[in-house]
């Protein structure tokens, strides 16, 4: 029983949490790059074929028997995924470059919105408003996104002062940056993330067909660097600009080939088959607070009161949302039933109906 909620609750929640964190890190990265001249095509395509050549061996001595057979209709929707995933990488990553990372995290509080119309009007989630759980889904929704923008647009007095004054890379509005630019880098991150919200939605799909977390990443990876390959190339014709110098712009390449691509999306394919689109997309705007603690521990930035009351009205948020999965999954029968247990992250599935 305790490996049970260890394995449906605390474990899916704490790899939530650090793929956020590596999300962030990598933002900040990369936009510490391109501050030094890094190609945002450069980047993408660089990290999606390091991600590929990564995944390729975890995703052939982790695949297990018994899975469904592979078929034409499947190798579709995972090509539409590598589509709509490198479509979110160029509109993130050039919003972030007329941005800023902490943009880009304010801007991903969108996403559980986006995901939860989308699961209604798919009919992957219930809407009840007269329902506790329904009523606590959309408040705590609400909620969390309000507590991450009082993070990004309440300072308030300082609590904890900034180790030191030299400078270093801001996160907040950059310094040089028109506020035309600041517009652009909005809507190119609204974009992204109303396109994460649809790659959720038809991951789950993805999953419940067939469940090997790394065997779907890995195609989508693939798909992903094959259709990036050619755009990329013809985008950034400077063949000088795809020699990288050993700096930080090979820091955020191999971090994001290594560790940010392959991680994130193992972790949130995983979450999804889980828990479900609602459930990973709630994890989003805890992106903003992660920034606000990386720039005080990593950057040393002054730490603010709207940082900690933000962080607050975020967490009564989550409790709200979690609080709702909880219930809904004991009213459906799914905790505590032996039958309907998931094996762990890298072991294969077995799908009911297939």
């Amino acid at each position: 029983m305790a490996w049970r909620y260890c394995y449906k609750d605390v474990l899916p929640f704490s790899a939530m949490v650090a793929a956020e964190s590596t999300s962030v890190g990598l933002n900040t990265l990369f936009k510490a790059a391109t501050l030094k001249g890094l190609s945002y095509y450069v980047f993408i395509l660089y990290s999606y074929a390091i991600a590929t050549l990564l995944l390729l061996p975890l995703a052939l001595i982790f695949r297990r028997p018994g899975l469904p057979t592979f078929k034409l209709s499947l190798l579709y929707r995972i090509l539409l995924l590598g589509v709509l995933g490198f479509s979110a990488q160029l509109c993130g990553y050039k919003g972030i470059e007329y941005s800023s990372p902490t943009l880009a995290s304010a801007m991903s509080n969108l996403t559980p919105a986006f995901t939860f119309i989308l699961a209604v009007i798919l009919r992957m989630e219930n809407l009840a408003l007269r329902s506790s759980i329904t009523q606590a889904k959309i408040i705590g929704t609400i909620v969390s996104i309000s507590g991450a923008l009082v993070v990004v647009f309440y300072k308030g007095p300082t609590i904890i002062l900034a180790a030191s004054q030299s400078p270093s890379i801001s996160l907040h509005f950059p310094l040089g940056s028109s506020q035309t630019n600041w517009i652009i880098g909005g809507l190119l991150l609204a974009a992204e993330y109303l396109l994460v919200s649809i790659w959720y939605i038809l991951q789950t799909q993805v999953m419940k067909i067939y469940p090997s977390e790394l065997t779907v990443v890995f195609l989508y990876k693939l798909c992903a660097t094959i259709l990036s390959a050619p755009v990329c190339l013809i985008a950034e014709g400077n063949l000088s600009d795809w020699r990288v110098k050993p700096d930080i712009a090979l820091t955020a390449i191999i971090f994001s080939g290594l560790f940010g691509l392959p991680f994130t999306s193992v972790v949130r394919t995983w979450g999804l088959h889980l828990k479900g689109p609602v459930y990973v997309s709630t994890f989003k705007p805890l992106s903003i607070v992660i920034a606000a603690a990386m720039g005080v521990i990593f950057l040393g930035d002054a730490l603010c009161l709207g940082s900690v009351i933000g962080a607050i009205i975020l967490s009564i948020g989550f409790y709200a949302v979690l609080w709702a999965k909880t219930k809904e999954e004991l009213s459906n029968g799914r905790l505590g039933s032996s039958s309907d247990d998931k094996t762990p992250l890298l072991d294969s599935y077995k799908v009911e109906g297939i």
